[in-house]
């Protein structure tokens, strides 16, 4: 979504600048939570580890890499080895300036992350750790994963993780493990499914629409798998989490956002803070 200017959905609200995917938001403002988000402050300690005698180098990056943005991605990276594990992701990173990010430890930079996207503060989940390296989940592009060196970053916990299954048509909110809330929610249509795999939550993004139910959109990581496939408009746009106006769940019937009952999004927004990982499973 674009920053609070409205956009296709798919994506995000607040104080990104894009349009949302076929039900998505184009750019994000921060999620907030009454009781989960961030507390600000101190850096974990955990922030900048210090660098074992095995650290790889990481080696400088090569001239004209991109920067990942909310509707540029970019290519080489290795996917996610885990894409259907709904492991609970405990902890989210977020770089102090913009830093490059490698296919593996100690291999090549591939494209930039910055400390915000569309003015929304970028928090990705952290997957692993090698050799004083971490691996984390990226933005704008689905089921993949890169690699930060050691230092130019923080930590912080993330309690809370959502689980969509498709085929069952029931989204679950969990918290520290444990499941909170479930809900019947309707999925993306045949042709444009909800992407699977390991995402996370961007930020929200406000749209005028009256099918939103008045409720800002919760928009994700991930784009549509098929680009081609969603609605006009909604090419740059990312998958999202919305309200829907009509009490029609259960189904598969969008461009690939996931439709949710007006008081099940409005537990969300509240609850659900940016960083926070999402699984989608068949």
């Amino acid at each position: 979504m674009q920053p609070r200017r409205a956009v296709a959905l798919l994506a995000l609200a607040g104080a990104l600048v894009a349009p949302l995917a076929a039900c998505g938001s184009k750019h994000p403002k921060a999620a907030s939570s009454t009781a989960t988000a961030p507390a600000s402050g101190a850096p974990d300690a955990s922030a900048v580890p210090s660098a074992p005698a095995t650290t790889p180098p990481a080696a400088p990056p090569p001239a004209g890499i991109p920067t990942i943005t909310y509707t540029q991605a970019a290519t080489g990276f290795p996917a996610d080895p885990d894409q259907s594990s709904t492991t609970p992701l405990g902890e989210g990173l977020q770089v102090d300036s913009k830093l490059p990010v490698y296919d593996a430890p100690g291999g090549q930079a591939r494209a930039y992350l910055t400390r915000q996207i569309s003015g929304v503060d970028l928090v990705m989940p952290v997957v692993a750790r090698r050799d004083g390296w971490v691996a984390v989940l990226l933005p704008s592009m689905n089921r993949s994963v890169g690699w930060l060196a050691p230092g130019g970053w923080q930590t912080r916990p993330l309690h809370d993780q959502i689980v969509v299954h498709r085929g069952a048509f029931t989204l679950t909110w969990l918290r520290d493990g444990v499941a909170q809330q479930k809900w019947t929610v309707t999925v993306g249509a045949p042709t444009t499914q909800t992407p699977l795999g390991r995402t996370f939550v961007l930020g929200r993004s406000s749209l005028p629409s009256k099918v939103y139910a008045g409720l800002d959109v919760i928009a994700l990581g991930a784009v549509p798998d098929d680009k081609a496939a969603v609605a006009d408009g909604l090419a740059d746009a990312h998958t999202g989490i919305h309200a829907w106006y009509r009490n029609e769940f259960g189904y598969r019937k969008s461009n690939g956002c996931v439709r949710m009952p007006p008081a099940a999004q409005k537990v969300l927004l509240d609850n659900i803070p940016s960083g926070t990982s999402v699984v989608v499973l068949p």
